[in-house]
């Protein structure tokens, strides 16, 4: 991608240097950490309302893989909210999508989709590989899913939840309280309303 040229610390192309630029000026990031970002591995569970403007900053970032997992295909009842998505998508999955305006947005990122329900049988296996979880899912099941997924494998995770006007967002570092630390067991079904 373009000549190569030689700063302090890890090596930027000339379209990196110029992409990443106010990253780049501010001294926590700086070359290092921008490298550090293009290096970086983030998993998005949820292509919807949370995880399209997450995934977009990100790779607008130069987060270097984002891994997009979701199920779904896009409706038209999702445009108005879900900004990764377009009109000519429609009854589209929503990761290949997702990975079309990821990879126009910025050429740098590896996007990589899976297609797929989160379950026991393949959480810890799509999730292993990657530095951060952010969690945008729309259900409990996934949610104490991925937590507890996370909690095994050490990972770090950012779980967001949104109903109407209310929301949620929170970190949880490993080896300290987790999402389960703070709601032991989901609620009962029909008890809380949900957006999924």
């Amino acid at each position: 991608m373009g000549d190569r040229t030689a700063v302090a610390g890890p090596l930027l192309t000339r379209e990196q240097m110029e992409r990443y630029s106010r990253h780049i000026l501010l001294r926590e990031v700086g070359v290092e950490g921008q490298r550090r970002l293009l290096d970086s591995r983030v998993l998005v569970i949820g292509a919807g309302g949370l995880g399209s403007p997450a995934a977009l900053y990100l790779a607008a970032a130069g987060v270097g893989t984002l891994g997009i997992v979701d199920a779904d295909v896009v409706d038209l009842s999702n445009l108005q909210r879900q900004i990764l998505h377009n009109t000519a998508d429609v009854g589209r999955p929503k990761t290949e999508s997702a990975r079309e305006r990821l990879l126009a947005l910025n050429p740098d990122v590896r996007v990589i989709p899976y297609q797929t329900v989160l379950t026991a049988a393949n959480a810890l296996e799509i999730i292993r590989d990657y530095d951060v979880v952010v969690n945008g899912c729309d259900n409990f099941a996934t949610r104490y899913l991925v937590n507890d997924a996370c909690v095994l494998l050490g990972k770090p995770l950012v779980d967001a939840s949104i109903l109407a006007w209310e929301a949620q967002a929170a970190v949880y570092v490993p080896g300290k309280g987790c999402y389960r630390c703070l709601y032991p067991a989901p609620p009962p079904p029909g008890t809380v309303p949900s957006c999924s």
